[in-house]
């Protein structure tokens, strides 16, 4: 009998694919998170997301079909030019019917995710936002993107979920 079951863990250890295709059936979820927060004093909007990074670096290898690793520091510079690539093409603001120049400026991965950092200049107040976010969007039909605004104190958050990529706020 403990043969029998012997043969048969072998069998699934034999089975095809790789450790990293194994891994990525752990997280079947695809989510990222957007938060946009208003820094009333400098005028500014402080923006960051976080994106699985497995799931970052399969888009970014897709769309630009291009290395990416986010581990390597070799790579570094390399993946700051795809970063600037990706999130803006990605990411857009209006604020008050404008739209906001987003400017990335820098990331960092932590763990199984990467962060990464922008902002936008010259904000005042926010009294009307829209945000498209299709983060992802490349990659996996089952995308959901969540996105919390915070302005003077108040947080209000949207889920998007593929193909749904715009979502409005009001302050």
């Amino acid at each position: 009998m403990a043969t029998l079951i012997y043969k048969w863990l072998m069998l699934f250890w034999l089975l095809p694919g790789t450790a990293q295709e194994q891994a990525k059936e752990v997280h079947p979820f695809h989510v990222s998170t957007t938060e946009i927060q208003h820094n009333a004093a400098e005028k500014t909007l402080e923006i960051s997301c976080r994106i699985f990074t497995d799931d970052f670096e399969d888009a970014l290898r897709k769309v630009y079909k291009a290395k990416a690793d986010f581990s390597a520091p070799a790579m570094k510079t390399a993946m700051d030019e795809l970063v600037k690539k990706y999130v803006p093409a990605h990411l857009q603001l209006s604020i008050d019917g404008k739209a906001a120049a987003i400017k990335v400026l820098g990331w960092e991965k932590e763990s199984e995710a990467v962060f990464v950092y922008m902002e936008v200049d010259n904000v005042p107040s926010v009294k009307k936002a829209e945000v498209v976010n299709t983060v992802l969007f490349d990659l996996f039909d089952d995308q959901m993107n969540l996105i919390h605004f915070f302005v003077n104190g108040n947080r209000k958050s949207v889920k998007l979920t593929y193909p749904e990529k715009t979502a409005a706020f009001a302050f």
